[in-house]
């Protein structure tokens, strides 16, 4: 008898994986993500990627829906574009097909694993995958291909205490000889041509660490922020 309730419960597990919808689980997280109008924030950046050196910066981060994205910092910052919105929309705008894949374990946290296909021609991006925190509705992890930058994958840390689904920590990792990383300012001569040639074509890993702090959201934005001659990203 055990047995057969053991099968049971087995088989109904299965039919409800099976049957989860992944634009349910994707309208979910935007729906989450839909409380943040705007947002600042403070960023510490620090770069891992073996061939350049460069000292840890800082920066600010202004935010505004849906995907208005600014930065100021008066130091070196390499903060990849395709790591700064942490919103959703950055990866759900536009017509995409939504696949359900399985569950997953991230951080000892349940997730649900859902590949992103755009329709647009256009889109750099050709497939992402999606490892989201159901309970929370926020998205743990992100791995995307392209067609010009190769793959590049996204961890997320959130602060359990934040009434914001708004990550406290990022690790962005990348392939460097798909990206084109740019070099710190003043770096000039035979230092300049060096960097270039070792980073030339290489395949192999770098990574770029963010940490968050000081939030302030939605307090207002003025457009003129991300319009501004000199301020546009």
């Amino acid at each position: 008898m055990k047995i057969i309730l053991v099968l049971l419960m087995g088989v109904i597990n299965f039919i409800s994986a099976q049957t989860k919808d992944p634009d349910k689980i994707l309208d979910e997280v935007k729906k989450k993500f839909a409380s943040v109008k705007d947002y600042t924030v403070d960023v510490n950046i620090k770069i891992d990627v073996n061939f350049l050196k460069v000292p840890e910066s800082r920066a600010k981060i202004y935010y505004k829906a849906p995907d208005k994205i600014h930065v100021e910092s008066e130091s070196f910052a390499m903060l990849p574009r395709e790591g700064l919105n942490s919103s959703p929309a950055a990866f759900l705008n536009g017509e995409y097909t939504a696949l359900y894949e399985r569950e997953d374990t991230v951080d000892n946290k349940k997730v649900s694993i859902v590949k992103i296909i755009p329709l647009n021609s256009e889109s750099d991006i050709v497939l992402s995958t999606l490892w989201i925190d159901q309970d929370k509705d926020v998205i743990m992890k992100i791995e995307s291909n392209t067609k010009v930058a190769g793959t590049f994958q996204i961890e997320f840390d959130y602060d359990e205490k934040s009434n914001y689904p708004l990550p406290s920590k990022m690790e962005f990792t990348l392939n460097t000889g798909d990206f084109s990383l740019p070099l710190p300012r003043g770096m000039t001569g035979d230092t300049k041509k060096k960097t270039e040639e070792r980073s030339a074509g290489k395949e192999q890993k770098g990574k770029v660490y963010i940490t968050y702090s000081n939030y302030k959201v939605n307090r207002g934005i003025p457009d003129s922020v991300f319009e501004e001659e000199g301020k546009q990203e």
